[in-house]
């Protein structure tokens, strides 16, 4: 007896058939293009890696770093370094000025009477 498959397929589809496989070098003139690298496959098979003497890596590196011009470390850590610096100064002056004024709480005219003193305008 014939199983029905029309129960359990969607009505209007039909299944899809692969086409015949190609035996190797049957595709004629036209090479594929290369896989993509996300596609995993079997690795290339390749003869042994090249070994370097120890040093001769380090003074590739050398010579390649010191022809280029950008920059080898990251601006923003410093930028933000430099920033909470700048805090600390601020808040330390402010809080002298708040004793001064025989308070504990530092105030915002403080901060302001910080910056006056110490020349900083243009922030």
């Amino acid at each position: 007896m014939r199983h029905d498959t029309s129960a359990t397929r969607r009505k209007g589809n039909k299944p899809q058939r692969r086409p015949p496989l190609e035996p190797p070098g049957a595709s004629g003139a036209t090479p594929q293009p290369p896989r993509p690298s996300g596609v995993s496959g079997p690795p290339p098979v390749s003869p042994r890696r090249r070994r370097f003497r120890p040093g001769t890596r380090a003074l590739m590196e050398i010579r390649k770093y010191q022809k280029t011009t950008d920059l080898l470390l990251r601006k923003r850590p410093f930028a933000r370094l430099a920033a909470e610096a700048f805090l600390v100064m601020i808040l330390a002056d402010a809080n002298l000025c708040a004793i001064h004024a025989k308070r504990v709480t530092v105030y915002p005219r403080d901060i302001q009477l910080a910056r006056r003193i110490r020349g900083v305008e243009d922030l």
